[in-house]
C-alpha cells in the first residue's frame, strides 16, 4: 500500500510530520540589524556558516547572499574608486644596527595597478606615503 492510498484501519502505525506555517505570509521578516548580527557571527575565525544558518532557521545560500549584499553596501558607502578601509599601525623605527636580517623581510606588500611596493619594518611613513601617492597619481 502506498502512502497516498486511504487507510481503512483507524489505528495505523504510520506517523507523518506536518509543518505548520503561521502568520500572514509565512515568511520571516529580518531587520537590517538582525541580518548584520547573523552575518557578523559568520565572520568569526572558527565560524561554520551552515551551523549558524541552521541555528537561525536560514539556508547557507541565504546567509551568503546577505554577506555579499552587505559587502557591496560597505564598498558603496566608501565611494566609487575609493579603497575600502584597511587598518594600519605605524611603529617607532628601531636603530638600523639592531635590525636583524629576519626583520628586514618585507612586512607589507601593496599592489597598485600592477606596481608593487614592499614596505619593511622601520620604513619612514612619510616616504611610504609619498611612494604610494605617486603610484596612485600615475594611473
Amino acid at each position: 500500500m502506498s502512502g497516498l492510498e486511504l487507510m481503512v484501519e483507524p489505528n495505523a502505525s504510520r506517523v507523518r510530520r506536518v509543518e505548520v506555517i503561521t502568520g500572514a505570509s509565512g515568511r520571516r521578516r529580518w531587520t537590517d540589524d538582525e541580518k548584520a548580527q547573523v552575518v557578523e557571527e559568520t565572520l568569526r575565525p572558527d565560524a561554520v556558516v551552515s551551523v549558524i544558518a541552521r541555528r537561525h532557521g536560514l539556508t547557507p545560500q541565504q546567509l551568503f547572499t546577505w554577506r555579499r549584499t552587505m559587502r557591496r553596501k560597505s564598498t558603496m558607502d566608501v565611494g566609487p574608486g575609493s579603497p575600502a578601509f584597511v587598518p594600519a599601525v605605524v611603529e617607532a623605527a628601531e636603530p638600523a644596527a639592531s635590525i636583524s636580517a629576519v626583520a628586514r623581510l618585507p612586512v607589507v606588500e601593496v599592489s597598485i595597478d600592477g606596481h608593487s611596493v614592499s614596505i619593511w619594518r622601520g620604513a619612514d611613513p612619510a616616504v611610504v606615503t609619498a611612494i604610494i601617492g605617486a603610484l596612485k597619481a600615475s594611473k
